[in-house]
Parts: C-alpha cells; structure tokens; sequence
C-alpha cells in the first residue's frame, strides 16, 4: 500500500532572477485521484478541509483566503511601487507550516541569519491543545523561561515529522541577479540545495 499522503516544496530561481515557489500534496492517500491526462500529474485535494457551510470562518467564496496549510512563498519587497521577490521559500508540515514560516522569517530578518542557518536552527511548534513541542536542541534555558511562563512543554527527539522541512532562496542584490543567490535546504528531512 502506498504512504498516506504526502507533501513535496520546491524553491527555484534563474539566473535572469526569475523564482518559483511551488508546493504539491497529496493529502488522504492519492490526493484528489484526478490524474492530468498524459501527465502522471495527480491533482491535490488539501481544499478537503474548506466548507461550503455558509455559516462556516471557513466558507469558500469571492474575496477571502480559507484557511488551509498549503503555503509557497515569496519575500517581496517594494521597489519604485513595485513589490520585486527577494526571496522563494516554503515549510511542508501541516500546521507547522505556518509556524516554520514564521521562526525562519523573523531569524533571518530580525536577527541577520544567514538561510541555512535560520533552517537548521531548533524550532518550537504550537500544538491544537495549546501545548509546546520544542526539539530537543533547543537551548535548555528558553524552554525553562516558557515553563515558567506557564507553557505545557514537550522535548521532541525525531524531528522528522514534527517540525516541517523548508527551502529557500534568497537574492544576494535584487538589483543586480548575476550576483547570485544563497539557497538552504532542511535537515530535517531528505532535499537539497543545489546550482548550475
């Protein structure tokens, strides 16, 4: 029997400093068992969770963003009223997708780390009964301080599953793409960072 379900992300750039930010799941098995004719493409079904309930937070209609956990992203920033990518990245992981997003972000904006770095750095995850999953190298003190905040922790050793897996990358000099890029990948699980 096949794995149920399963996430891939994908992080491209070029060298003009054209980006891609690409995210594909398969969520409850096969995903949606729609295949692109000719293709081998299977069509994802992770709107499964949306609602056609009016009354629903999560009702499908013109103008709002359901919630789900399907995040390619892009770092804009604007220039001469022009919002220009700077960076392509994405966290698979369910609901620690947006959290990824969020830690790797703010280390590498608010702290100046470098994307691997900020990838490979321990991570804390939120759970749905409000409880703390932190991986167990995160620094003993911080999760000492969110104890005695009051917070439920728990020290995850297999970060496999439990923290989501992100890719990046980042513009070197947005003004000038022969420059390069930076690019990480997690360690978390199986990818790559790779150029040619």
């Amino acid at each position: 029997m096949p794995k149920a379900g399963g996430t891939i992300y994908m992080s491209v750039a070029d060298e003009r400093g054209m980006m891609v930010s690409f995210i594909q799941s398969n969520y409850m098995g096969f995903g949606s068992g729609i295949v692109v004719p000719d293709t081998g493409i299977s069509m994802q079904n992770r709107g499964c969770g949306f609602s056609m309930d009016p009354k629903s937070p999560n009702v499908v209609e013109g103008g709002k963003r359901p919630f789900h956990t399907i995040i390619p992203a892009f770092l804009t920033q604007q220039v001469n009223g022009q919002q220009e990518a700077v960076m392509s990245f994405g966290v698979m992981g369910g609901d620690m997708q947006p959290q990824g997003h969020l830690q790797s972000v703010v280390r590498m904006l608010d702290y100046g780390q470098q994307p691997q770095a900020a990838c490979d750095a321990p991570r804390w995850k939120v759970n749905r009964d409000f409880t703390i999953d932190i991986e167990s190298t995160l620094d003993a003190k911080t999760a000492e301080g969110l104890q005695k905040l009051g917070h439920t922790i728990k020290s995850v050793d297999d970060p496999y599953m439990d923290f989501g897996s992100g890719q990046y990358i980042w513009k070197l000099d947005r003004s000038d793409p022969e420059r390069g890029y930076v690019a990480a990948s997690d360690s978390r699980r199986d990818g790559l960072a790779a150029g040619f």
